[in-house]
């Protein structure tokens, strides 16, 4: 391979998964200022909103996250149209 051309940053970072408290361990040339603390080590840590292990395609699992009450909304606005 070419010497300079590849990012000096290249890193273990702790990515975890908000929704489910899951970790995994990875390269990443990603910036963060986070840190977590895994088997003592110190890595950087990326948080994610949804991962392999709470991605219902992958679990196999439907889940409606409805944080807004979206769907109350759009209910209530059109009751009146329903029969």
């Amino acid at each position: 391979m070419k010497k300079g051309i590849h990012p000096e940053n290249y890193r273990l970072v702790a990515f975890k998964d908000m929704s489910n408290e899951d970790v995994f361990l990875t390269r990443s040339t990603a910036d963060t200022k986070d840190t977590l603390l895994v088997d003592g080590v110190e890595y950087p840590l990326i948080k994610l909103e949804i991962s392999r292990t709470s991605h219902p395609f992958y679990t196999g699992k439907s889940k409606l996250v409805d944080t807004a009450g979206r769907i109350d909304k759009f209910k209530n606005k059109y009751s009146k149209f329903s029969k």
